[in-house]
């Protein structure tokens, strides 16, 4: 076995320095960011009321369920919420603590920038999404990243490649990344020995995936809202007791994304280079803007409006990246500044767990519970995410295999060593957005010209003094069977 091991984490070793340590995938993450941003008029900036505003109320109103009568899809709030029970996922706790304490604070600051430009990124993926999707044979929408490669570029070959690294890659960043960082929490909190955790969670997933998508979407739309108010709570009263030193926190991770940071856990000499380097991986971790992985989920959806879909792939990165990384992140770095001794030599969950429970005397138990929800989450959303690559590959008999498989694969990620889990995840996230990113480069055109069509059709919702014209019929869009 350890040999196995040491084999994996030579050839991991050599993948991660070529992606990684190499400017190769930082400046292809960030270029893709900037040419979007910057071919939209930076839509994401310029037009943050239209977005934030259109996504609040799909969320937290009416307007996000499904039809009555129409059963082609899921609801666009249902979409949102699969994609972000796969993308809040243990990175928006772990994540941030590993690249603060690789990093130094100044990797949250090149958090913000992947994540600013990777907005952009997420809404061209999500606009091809609903422009390319198809009908399952059960007459429900189904797409992904294959059907814009395949029907867009006429390029199957590169739609099966990211099809078998979007499977591989759900064993990887969804799985076993997810139950390891759950298993380690609820050990470190409740005395529960991980195998006992891989085993329940295997069986709880195995349950879920019976029910499709129907099943994760509807779980997924109750488990959000909680488990995000349920962390972000926690993180609000102990920025309460902090917030002497959140001016402090904000001034350090701006001062240190530019010079030598010193870290979190003492380690220091880690330059700009370094900061950037994590910082982007850790930010495209955490939010997948570029990854593709979440088209599937949004594909599904009950919409006719391939823009306003492309609109929640803004939300999705600004919730997670912006809104609940930086507050651990704050969490971290102003516990540190008041008491960094009592910190020294923590990383991951149990750096986390300790800056809250250095505030509240249940820290522990709530970050390790949110961290099981979290991780549950990523669990379930990239499971689907892998089926439908699955299916795409080998046909809908491959299926129940895969399901198998990954059900195994949750029961065994538990007893994996850190270091090994995340370079794993670094990897599997950098060799699935390749494909992805080439194929938005190519379809840019598209993006560029949808996001005009519907400002111009659409600035009378945003009280211009425009006539609004009727949506387009989902006829105009491409949906033949996939």
């Amino acid at each position: 076995m350890s040999l196995v091991l040491g084999g994996l984490r030579a050839v991991l070793d050599w993948f991660d320095k070529i992606l990684w340590d190499w400017p190769c995938m930082l400046i292809f993450f960030l270029a893709a960011g900037l040419y979007f941003s910057w071919g939209t008029g930076w839509f994401q900036l310029r037009r943050a009321g239209w977005w934030l505003r259109y996504t609040w109320a799909q969320l937290f109103g009416r307007g996000g369920e499904r039809r009555r009568g129409e059963s082609a899809g899921i609801s666009q709030r249902q979409s949102i919420c699969t994609a972000l029970a796969a993308t809040v996922g243990t990175g928006n706790i772990v994540g941030v603590a590993t690249a603060i304490t690789a990093g130094g604070p100044g990797a949250v600051f090149w958090m913000w920038v992947s994540s600013v430009l990777g907005m952009m990124t997420g809404f061209a993926e999500k606009t091809l999404g609903i422009l390319y999707r198809g009908k399952d044979r059960e007459g429900r929408y189904a797409g992904g990243p294959m059907a814009y490669m395949e029907k867009g570029l006429h390029a199957r070959w590169l739609a099966v490649c990211f099809a078998f690294l979007c499977m591989a890659a759900s064993f990887g960043v969804g799985n076993v990344a997810q139950i390891h960082s759950m298993a380690g929490s609820l050990e470190e909190a409740f005395g529960i020995p991980g195998w006992i955790t891989g085993v329940a969670a295997a069986f709880v997933v195995g349950v879920v995936l019976l029910g499709g998508i129907r099943r994760i979407s509807a779980l997924a739309e109750r488990l959000v809202p909680f488990m995000v108010f349920l962390y972000m709570g926690g993180a609000a009263v102990v920025l309460f007791f902090r917030a002497e030193q959140i001016p402090e926190a904000f001034a350090l991770i701006f001062r240190e994304a530019f010079r030598l940071p010193s870290a979190v856990g003492g380690a220091a000499g880690y330059g700009v280079a370094r900061a950037m380097r994590v910082g982007v991986a850790r930010g495209v971790f955490t939010n997948e803007a570029g990854l593709g992985a979440s088209v599937f989920a949004h594909s599904a959806a009950d919409t006719k409006e391939p823009a306003e879909q492309g609109m929640w792939g803004i939300f999705e990165v600004f919730a997670d990246t912006i809104v609940v990384c930086t507050v651990t992140a704050l969490v971290i770095l102003t516990t540190a500044a008041a008491d960094p001794q009592s910190l020294a030599g923590l990383d991951g969950a149990a750096l986390t767990m300790r800056c809250f429970a250095m505030i509240l005397p249940w820290g522990d138990q709530l970050i390790a519970l949110c961290l099981a929800l979290f991780a549950f989450g990523s669990l379930v959303g990239w499971s689907y995410y892998g089926e439908r690559a699955t299916e795409y590959l080998f046909g809908e008999g491959a299926v129940l295999l895969y399901k198998m498989a990954y059900v195994f694969v949750v029961s065994l990620g538990s007893v994996a060593s850190l270091g090994l889990v995340w370079e794993l995840a670094d990897v599997c996230n950098g060799l699935m957005a390749i494909p992805n990113l080439t194929a938005l480069f190519l379809l840019s055109r598209q993006v560029f010209a949808e996001q005009r069509d519907y400002e111009k059709r659409y600035k009378s919702r945003y009280g211009s003094r425009h006539k609004r014209r009727s949506a387009p019929k989902q006829d105009s869009f491409k949906t033949e069977s996939f």
